[in-house]
Protein backbone atom coordinates (compact mmCIF):
# COMPACT_ATOMS: atom_id res chain seq x y z
CA UNK A 1 0.00 0.00 0.00
CA UNK A 2 1.32 3.44 -0.89
CA UNK A 3 0.95 5.77 2.09
CA UNK A 4 0.55 9.48 1.43
CA UNK A 5 -0.13 11.01 4.86
CA UNK A 6 -1.18 14.62 4.73
CA UNK A 7 0.72 15.51 1.58
CA UNK A 8 0.81 14.98 -2.17
CA UNK A 9 4.13 14.01 -3.74
CA UNK A 10 5.48 16.43 -6.28
CA UNK A 11 5.83 13.81 -9.03
CA UNK A 12 2.09 13.13 -9.19
CA UNK A 13 1.66 15.25 -12.29
CA UNK A 14 4.31 13.23 -14.13
CA UNK A 15 2.78 9.97 -12.97
CA UNK A 16 -0.70 11.13 -13.94
CA UNK A 17 0.40 11.60 -17.51
CA UNK A 18 1.35 7.93 -17.66
CA UNK A 19 -2.02 6.67 -16.38
CA UNK A 20 -4.17 5.04 -19.03
CA UNK A 21 -6.84 3.26 -16.98
CA UNK A 22 -9.39 4.48 -14.47
CA UNK A 23 -8.44 6.33 -11.29
CA UNK A 24 -10.90 5.43 -8.53
CA UNK A 25 -11.15 7.41 -5.29
CA UNK A 26 -12.93 5.72 -2.36
CA UNK A 27 -13.97 7.53 0.83
CA UNK A 28 -14.41 5.91 4.24
CA UNK A 29 -11.60 3.38 3.81
CA UNK A 30 -10.75 3.21 7.54
CA UNK A 31 -13.87 1.09 8.01
CA UNK A 32 -13.75 -2.60 7.20
CA UNK A 33 -16.31 -2.32 4.40
CA UNK A 34 -14.41 0.51 2.69
CA UNK A 35 -11.13 -1.38 3.00
CA UNK A 36 -12.66 -4.50 1.48
CA UNK A 37 -14.01 -2.57 -1.50
CA UNK A 38 -10.63 -0.93 -2.12
CA UNK A 39 -8.92 -4.32 -2.21
CA UNK A 40 -11.62 -5.71 -4.53
CA UNK A 41 -11.79 -2.89 -7.07
CA UNK A 42 -8.01 -3.02 -7.61
CA UNK A 43 -8.49 -6.36 -9.35
CA UNK A 44 -10.65 -4.83 -12.09
CA UNK A 45 -8.75 -4.93 -15.41
CA UNK A 46 -9.69 -1.38 -16.40
CA UNK A 47 -8.62 0.19 -13.10
CA UNK A 48 -5.12 1.64 -13.13
CA UNK A 49 -5.04 3.17 -9.67
CA UNK A 50 -7.12 3.29 -6.48
CA UNK A 51 -6.88 6.06 -3.89
CA UNK A 52 -8.33 5.55 -0.41
CA UNK A 53 -9.31 8.61 1.63
CA UNK A 54 -10.21 8.91 5.30
CA UNK A 55 -9.66 11.23 8.24
CA UNK A 56 -7.81 8.48 10.15
CA UNK A 57 -5.36 5.83 8.88
CA UNK A 58 -6.96 2.39 8.40
CA UNK A 59 -6.03 -0.42 10.73
CA UNK A 60 -6.18 -2.89 7.82
CA UNK A 61 -4.21 -3.14 4.60
CA UNK A 62 -5.44 -1.59 1.35
CA UNK A 63 -3.49 -3.79 -1.03
CA UNK A 64 -1.70 -1.74 -3.66
CA UNK A 65 -3.89 1.33 -3.19
CA UNK A 66 -2.58 4.71 -2.11
CA UNK A 67 -3.93 6.14 1.12
CA UNK A 68 -4.36 9.89 1.57
CA UNK A 69 -5.25 11.13 5.00
CA UNK A 70 -7.87 13.80 4.36
CA UNK A 71 -11.11 14.81 6.02
CA UNK A 72 -13.85 15.13 3.42
CA UNK A 73 -15.45 17.85 5.55
CA UNK A 74 -12.66 20.21 4.50
CA UNK A 75 -12.08 21.82 1.07
CA UNK A 76 -8.71 20.05 0.65
CA UNK A 77 -10.57 17.09 -0.87
CA UNK A 78 -10.98 19.18 -4.06
CA UNK A 79 -7.20 19.37 -4.42
CA UNK A 80 -6.92 15.60 -4.02
CA UNK A 81 -9.38 14.99 -6.87
CA UNK A 82 -7.72 17.48 -9.18
CA UNK A 83 -4.11 16.53 -8.46
CA UNK A 84 -4.69 12.83 -9.10
CA UNK A 85 -6.98 13.07 -12.14
CA UNK A 86 -9.77 11.05 -10.46
CA UNK A 87 -12.51 9.94 -12.84
CA UNK A 88 -14.56 7.65 -10.54
CA UNK A 89 -15.62 8.53 -6.98
CA UNK A 90 -17.14 5.91 -4.68
CA UNK A 91 -18.52 7.68 -1.60
CA UNK A 92 -18.75 5.13 1.22
CA UNK A 93 -18.28 7.53 4.13
CA UNK A 94 -22.01 7.68 4.95
CA UNK A 95 -22.57 5.73 8.16
CA UNK A 96 -24.85 5.38 11.16
CA UNK A 97 -22.21 4.75 13.84
CA UNK A 98 -18.89 6.35 14.80
CA UNK A 99 -15.74 4.59 13.65
CA UNK A 100 -14.44 2.16 16.27
CA UNK A 101 -16.83 3.55 18.91
CA UNK A 102 -14.95 6.86 18.82
CA UNK A 103 -16.62 10.17 18.21
CA UNK A 104 -20.18 11.25 18.72
CA UNK A 105 -23.46 11.39 16.87
CA UNK A 106 -22.66 15.03 16.00
CA UNK A 107 -19.35 14.11 14.36
CA UNK A 108 -21.01 11.30 12.40
CA UNK A 109 -23.67 13.70 11.12
CA UNK A 110 -21.02 16.24 10.11
CA UNK A 111 -19.16 13.63 8.10
CA UNK A 112 -22.35 12.33 6.51
CA UNK A 113 -23.85 15.70 5.56
CA UNK A 114 -21.10 18.34 5.55
CA UNK A 115 -18.59 15.83 4.21
CA UNK A 116 -20.89 14.89 1.34
CA UNK A 117 -21.47 18.57 0.51
CA UNK A 118 -17.73 19.23 0.33
CA UNK A 119 -17.08 16.09 -1.71
CA UNK A 120 -19.83 16.91 -4.22
CA UNK A 121 -18.54 20.48 -4.51
CA UNK A 122 -15.10 19.09 -5.25
CA UNK A 123 -16.51 16.69 -7.86
CA UNK A 124 -18.41 19.53 -9.52
CA UNK A 125 -15.19 21.53 -9.96
CA UNK A 126 -13.14 18.58 -11.24
CA UNK A 127 -13.66 17.99 -15.00
CA UNK A 128 -12.01 14.55 -14.89
CA UNK A 129 -14.79 13.10 -12.67
CA UNK A 130 -17.19 11.09 -14.86
CA UNK A 131 -18.78 8.63 -12.42
CA UNK A 132 -20.09 8.97 -8.87
CA UNK A 133 -21.37 6.09 -6.71
CA UNK A 134 -22.98 6.90 -3.36
CA UNK A 135 -23.64 4.45 -0.53
CA UNK A 136 -27.08 5.35 0.78
CA UNK A 137 -29.71 3.47 2.79
CA UNK A 138 -33.34 2.37 2.68
CA UNK A 139 -33.67 4.50 5.82
CA UNK A 140 -34.71 7.29 3.44
CA UNK A 141 -38.20 5.74 3.38
CA UNK A 142 -38.61 6.00 7.14
CA UNK A 143 -40.93 3.66 9.03
CA UNK A 144 -44.54 4.56 9.72
CA UNK A 145 -47.78 2.71 10.55
CA UNK A 146 -49.38 3.49 7.17
CA UNK A 147 -46.38 2.58 5.04
CA UNK A 148 -46.97 0.52 1.89
CA UNK A 149 -46.22 -3.18 2.11
CA UNK A 150 -43.25 -2.70 -0.24
CA UNK A 151 -41.34 0.46 -1.14
CA UNK A 152 -40.09 1.06 -4.68
CA UNK A 153 -37.43 3.62 -5.56
CA UNK A 154 -40.15 6.15 -6.47
CA UNK A 155 -42.39 5.63 -3.43
CA UNK A 156 -42.44 8.77 -1.26
CA UNK A 157 -42.20 8.18 2.50
CA UNK A 158 -45.40 8.58 4.51
CA UNK A 159 -43.42 10.44 7.15
CA UNK A 160 -39.98 11.93 6.51
CA UNK A 161 -37.35 10.85 9.05
CA UNK A 162 -37.05 13.45 11.78
CA UNK A 163 -33.54 12.71 13.00
CA UNK A 164 -30.61 10.33 13.28
CA UNK A 165 -28.95 8.49 10.41
CA UNK A 166 -32.22 8.33 8.46
CA UNK A 167 -32.39 12.12 8.25
CA UNK A 168 -28.71 12.20 7.25
CA UNK A 169 -29.29 10.00 4.20
CA UNK A 170 -32.32 12.06 3.16
CA UNK A 171 -30.10 15.17 3.16
CA UNK A 172 -27.25 13.33 1.43
CA UNK A 173 -29.52 12.18 -1.40
CA UNK A 174 -30.89 15.71 -1.78
CA UNK A 175 -27.37 17.07 -2.31
CA UNK A 176 -26.60 14.24 -4.76
CA UNK A 177 -29.67 15.10 -6.84
CA UNK A 178 -28.54 18.73 -6.96
CA UNK A 179 -25.08 17.66 -8.10
CA UNK A 180 -26.58 15.46 -10.84
CA UNK A 181 -28.49 18.46 -12.19
CA UNK A 182 -25.37 20.64 -12.21
CA UNK A 183 -23.15 17.96 -13.78
CA UNK A 184 -25.36 16.02 -16.21
CA UNK A 185 -22.21 14.63 -17.83
CA UNK A 186 -21.45 12.57 -14.71
CA UNK A 187 -23.07 9.13 -14.32
CA UNK A 188 -24.52 9.12 -10.79
CA UNK A 189 -25.54 5.90 -9.04
CA UNK A 190 -27.19 5.92 -5.60
CA UNK A 191 -27.38 2.54 -3.85
CA UNK A 192 -30.00 2.34 -1.11
CA UNK A 193 -28.83 -0.57 1.00
CA UNK A 194 -31.08 -2.46 3.37
CA UNK A 195 -29.59 -3.16 6.80
CA UNK A 196 -26.05 -4.45 6.15
CA UNK A 197 -25.10 -7.58 8.08
CA UNK A 198 -22.15 -9.94 8.12
CA UNK A 199 -19.18 -10.83 10.31
CA UNK A 200 -17.74 -7.28 10.12
CA UNK A 201 -20.99 -5.28 10.17
CA UNK A 202 -20.90 -2.13 12.33
CA UNK A 203 -24.39 -0.75 11.70
CA UNK A 204 -26.81 0.34 14.45
CA UNK A 205 -28.97 -2.72 13.82
CA UNK A 206 -25.95 -5.03 14.11
CA UNK A 207 -25.25 -3.45 17.51
CA UNK A 208 -28.88 -3.98 18.53
CA UNK A 209 -28.78 -7.67 17.66
CA UNK A 210 -25.56 -8.01 19.68
CA UNK A 211 -27.39 -7.11 22.92
CA UNK A 212 -27.85 -10.08 25.30
CA UNK A 213 -31.57 -9.33 25.56
CA UNK A 214 -33.45 -7.57 22.76
CA UNK A 215 -35.90 -4.84 23.80
CA UNK A 216 -38.96 -4.92 21.53
CA UNK A 217 -42.23 -3.02 21.20
CA UNK A 218 -45.17 -4.84 22.73
CA UNK A 219 -47.69 -5.95 20.10
CA UNK A 220 -45.43 -5.46 17.07
CA UNK A 221 -43.36 -7.95 15.07
CA UNK A 222 -41.85 -5.97 12.19
CA UNK A 223 -40.65 -7.35 8.85
CA UNK A 224 -36.98 -6.69 8.21
CA UNK A 225 -34.65 -7.03 5.22
CA UNK A 226 -30.87 -7.48 5.19
CA UNK A 227 -28.06 -7.41 2.66
CA UNK A 228 -24.82 -9.32 3.17
CA UNK A 229 -21.61 -7.29 3.23
CA UNK A 230 -20.18 -9.52 0.45
CA UNK A 231 -23.07 -8.49 -1.79
CA UNK A 232 -22.48 -4.85 -0.85
CA UNK A 233 -18.92 -5.09 -2.19
CA UNK A 234 -20.06 -6.76 -5.40
CA UNK A 235 -22.83 -4.29 -6.23
CA UNK A 236 -20.46 -1.38 -5.55
CA UNK A 237 -18.02 -2.97 -8.00
CA UNK A 238 -20.72 -3.24 -10.65
CA UNK A 239 -21.95 0.32 -10.07
CA UNK A 240 -18.45 1.78 -10.32
CA UNK A 241 -17.57 -0.09 -13.51
CA UNK A 242 -18.56 0.29 -17.12
CA UNK A 243 -22.17 -0.77 -17.82
CA UNK A 244 -22.68 -4.14 -19.45
CA UNK A 245 -24.85 -4.39 -22.52
CA UNK A 246 -28.50 -4.04 -21.54
CA UNK A 247 -27.74 -2.52 -18.13
CA UNK A 248 -27.44 1.04 -16.85
CA UNK A 249 -25.07 1.94 -14.02
CA UNK A 250 -26.81 5.16 -13.09
CA UNK A 251 -29.95 5.98 -11.15
CA UNK A 252 -31.23 5.04 -7.70
CA UNK A 253 -31.49 1.39 -6.68
CA UNK A 254 -32.79 -0.52 -3.68
CA UNK A 255 -30.34 -3.25 -2.67
CA UNK A 256 -31.49 -6.11 -0.42
CA UNK A 257 -31.42 -9.88 -0.20
CA UNK A 258 -34.49 -11.86 -1.19
CA UNK A 259 -37.15 -12.49 1.43
CA UNK A 260 -37.88 -11.00 4.84
CA UNK A 261 -37.41 -11.97 8.48
CA UNK A 262 -39.72 -11.09 11.35
CA UNK A 263 -37.98 -9.62 14.37
CA UNK A 264 -39.18 -12.58 16.44
CA UNK A 265 -37.61 -15.00 13.94
CA UNK A 266 -34.32 -13.11 14.07
CA UNK A 267 -34.28 -13.26 17.88
CA UNK A 268 -34.94 -16.99 17.87
CA UNK A 269 -32.16 -17.65 15.37
CA UNK A 270 -29.77 -15.70 17.58
CA UNK A 271 -30.86 -17.53 20.73
CA UNK A 272 -31.57 -14.19 22.38
CA UNK A 273 -34.68 -13.58 24.48
CA UNK A 274 -36.82 -10.53 23.79
CA UNK A 275 -38.14 -8.13 26.40
CA UNK A 276 -41.35 -6.44 25.20
CA UNK A 277 -42.07 -2.89 26.38
CA UNK A 278 -44.89 -0.48 25.72
CA UNK A 279 -43.79 2.03 23.07
CA UNK A 280 -43.16 4.99 25.45
CA UNK A 281 -41.04 2.72 27.66
CA UNK A 282 -38.99 1.53 24.68
CA UNK A 283 -38.18 5.16 23.92
CA UNK A 284 -36.91 5.59 27.47
CA UNK A 285 -34.88 2.35 27.20
CA UNK A 286 -33.33 3.62 23.98
CA UNK A 287 -32.28 6.86 25.65
CA UNK A 288 -30.75 4.91 28.53
CA UNK A 289 -28.78 2.66 26.15
CA UNK A 290 -27.46 5.66 24.22
CA UNK A 291 -26.39 7.41 27.40
CA UNK A 292 -24.11 4.51 28.36
CA UNK A 293 -22.82 4.07 24.82
CA UNK A 294 -24.26 0.59 24.34
CA UNK A 295 -25.92 1.16 20.95
CA UNK A 296 -27.50 3.77 18.70
CA UNK A 297 -31.10 3.23 19.75
CA UNK A 298 -32.45 6.36 18.05
CA UNK A 299 -36.15 7.19 17.55
CA UNK A 300 -35.80 6.16 13.89
CA UNK A 301 -34.38 2.81 14.98
CA UNK A 302 -37.34 2.34 17.31
CA UNK A 303 -39.74 3.10 14.45
CA UNK A 304 -38.01 0.45 12.33
CA UNK A 305 -38.33 -2.09 15.17
CA UNK A 306 -42.01 -1.15 15.44
CA UNK A 307 -43.23 -0.93 11.85
CA UNK A 308 -40.42 -2.58 9.85
CA UNK A 309 -39.57 -1.85 6.23
CA UNK A 310 -39.50 -3.87 2.99
CA UNK A 311 -38.28 -2.67 -0.42
CA UNK A 312 -38.66 -3.98 -3.95
CA UNK A 313 -35.42 -4.85 -5.76
CA UNK A 314 -36.65 -5.29 -9.34
CA UNK A 315 -34.58 -2.37 -10.66
CA UNK A 316 -31.46 -3.74 -8.97
CA UNK A 317 -31.79 -6.90 -11.06
CA UNK A 318 -33.26 -5.65 -14.32
CA UNK A 319 -31.52 -2.28 -14.72
CA UNK A 320 -28.31 -2.60 -12.70
CA UNK A 321 -27.89 -6.29 -13.52
CA UNK A 322 -27.11 -7.48 -9.98
CA UNK A 323 -28.40 -10.63 -8.25
CA UNK A 324 -27.36 -11.01 -4.60
CA UNK A 325 -25.76 -14.31 -3.61
CA UNK A 326 -27.26 -14.13 -0.12
CA UNK A 327 -30.91 -13.96 0.86
CA UNK A 328 -32.09 -11.88 3.81
CA UNK A 329 -32.17 -15.04 5.92
CA UNK A 330 -28.73 -16.11 4.66
CA UNK A 331 -27.17 -12.74 5.51
CA UNK A 332 -28.64 -12.90 9.00
CA UNK A 333 -27.46 -16.47 9.48
CA UNK A 334 -23.88 -15.51 8.63
CA UNK A 335 -24.07 -12.59 11.06
CA UNK A 336 -25.47 -14.84 13.80
CA UNK A 337 -22.65 -17.38 13.32
CA UNK A 338 -20.05 -14.64 13.72
CA UNK A 339 -21.57 -13.51 17.02
CA UNK A 340 -21.52 -16.91 18.71
CA UNK A 341 -24.32 -18.53 20.74
CA UNK A 342 -26.84 -16.44 22.64
CA UNK A 343 -28.09 -16.88 26.16
CA UNK A 344 -30.32 -19.76 25.05
CA UNK A 345 -29.80 -22.38 22.33
CA UNK A 346 -32.02 -21.34 19.39
CA UNK A 347 -33.79 -24.73 19.38
CA UNK A 348 -34.65 -24.46 23.08
CA UNK A 349 -35.84 -20.88 22.70
CA UNK A 350 -37.99 -21.83 19.70
CA UNK A 351 -39.61 -24.75 21.56
CA UNK A 352 -40.32 -22.53 24.57
CA UNK A 353 -41.94 -19.82 22.45
CA UNK A 354 -44.00 -22.43 20.58
CA UNK A 355 -45.23 -23.97 23.87
CA UNK A 356 -46.27 -20.55 25.19
CA UNK A 357 -48.08 -19.77 21.94
CA UNK A 358 -49.90 -23.12 22.03
CA UNK A 359 -51.04 -22.47 25.61
CA UNK A 360 -52.73 -19.18 24.69
CA UNK A 361 -56.49 -19.22 23.97
CA UNK A 362 -57.26 -19.71 20.29
CA UNK A 363 -57.22 -16.52 18.28
CA UNK A 364 -55.77 -14.41 21.05
CA UNK A 365 -53.41 -11.67 19.79
CA UNK A 366 -54.50 -12.14 16.16
CA UNK A 367 -56.04 -8.77 15.64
Amino acid sequence: MGWVLGGIPGDRGQRKALILGKVVLVTGVARQLGGRFVRRVQREPDVDRVIGVDAVPPGHHLGGADFIRADIRHPRIARVLAEHGVDTVVHMDVNGTPLGKRGSRASVKETNVIGTMQLLGACQKTPSVKRLVVKSSTNVYGSAPRDPAIFTETTPPKSLPSGGFAKDVVEVEGYVRGFARRRPDVAVCVLRFANILGPCADSPLAEYFALPVLPTVLGFDPRLQFVHEDDVIEVLRIASGEPRRGTLNSGTFNVAGDGVLLLSQAARRLGRPTLPFFLPTVTWVGSALRSVGVTDFSPEQIRLLTHGRVVRTTQMRETLGFDPRHTTAGAFEDYARSRGPGLLPPETLARTVDRIAAALPAGRGQK
